[in-house]
């Protein structure tokens, strides 16, 4: 089942897409929702982000070969760090590429959309507390990361999550296609098979730490091949089973 939010007269509405069509859903949640009569094609609607996250709960070199490529040793626990509410985007927004930084990547990812407020989860009963998955861009600042030598100021800036265009509920994580283009040009793919600490061990892992509330997500690493961005470059993340997100890069406006 694919959950939408979206832009509908006016407000932001909830819906079920099927096929090219959205059933809406009277609560402006997903859990225990209810059908209407109302059935809007999705030509005729705005898509926003699926989710409102409290929090972004990102996972670090969670592919032996992009840990290679950037000369960084392999975790031996999951490398976390936190991404704002305030920089994630939705489906055909635009990443804005700030003033401060020459040098802006893609980072293509699978996301985890937390369903139900969870702490200390075990990993054999993750799949009972995900609502489903969607696709994100862990957009990055590669220059301040390395200056800073941590992530809240290179991952955090607005426009930095791109997340969509959907939530998917029916979904094995486990070993799905993940494939990044910018301008129609394959950069990544990758198996999310590959990962080193997989879905529901992040889940599990992440629970001990803090509690996760309904519409969390967790950003689980990107594979190999990340590169920069320029304004005017379109960024689509497809994976197997969701779809395609997409994003145009333009850059920050000086006030």
């Amino acid at each position: 089942m694919k959950l939408v939010r979206c832009i509908y007269q006016g407000t932001v509405r909830h819906g079920i897409l099927e096929g090219e069509d959205i059933h809406l859903v009277r609560s402006k949640k997903f859990e225990r929702h209810s059908i209407t009569n109302t059935v809007i094609p999705l030509r005729e609607v705005m898509l926003c982000a699926p989710c409102v996250p409290s929090k972004i709960v990102a996972v670090g070199l969670n592919y032996r070969a992009h840990a290679g490529e950037l000369n960084m040793p392999v975790p031996e626990e999951p490398l976390l760090f936190l991404k704002p509410p305030s920089a994630v985007i939705g489906h055909h927004d635009a990443i804005v590429m700030p003033a401060m930084s020459r040098r802006v990547d893609y980072e293509g990812e699978l996301a985890v959309v937390i369903g139900k407020p969870c702490r200390h989860v075990l990993p054999e009963n993750a799949p009972h507390v995900i609502l489903g998955y969607t696709c994100c861009n862990d957009v990055t600042a590669r220059d301040l990361q390395k200056k800073d030598g941590q992530f809240t100021r290179s991952k955090g800036f607005d426009t930095f999550c791109p997340v969509g265009p959907w939530i998917e509920t029916e979904l094995d994580p486990n070993n799905l296609v993940i494939t990044t283009k910018v301008n129609s040009v394959t950069k990544q793919h990758a198996w999310t098979g590959d990962m080193i600490f997989s879905v529901f061990h992040l889940v599990s892992f992440i629970s001990q730490i803090m509690t996760l509330l309904p519409g969390d997500i967790i950003a689980t690493g990107t594979p190999p091949g990340i590169g920069p961005l320029q304004p005017g470059d379109r960024v689509d993340i497809t994976i197997q089973g969701i779809g395609t997100l997409s994003n145009s890069v333009v850059n920050e406006l000086k006030p």
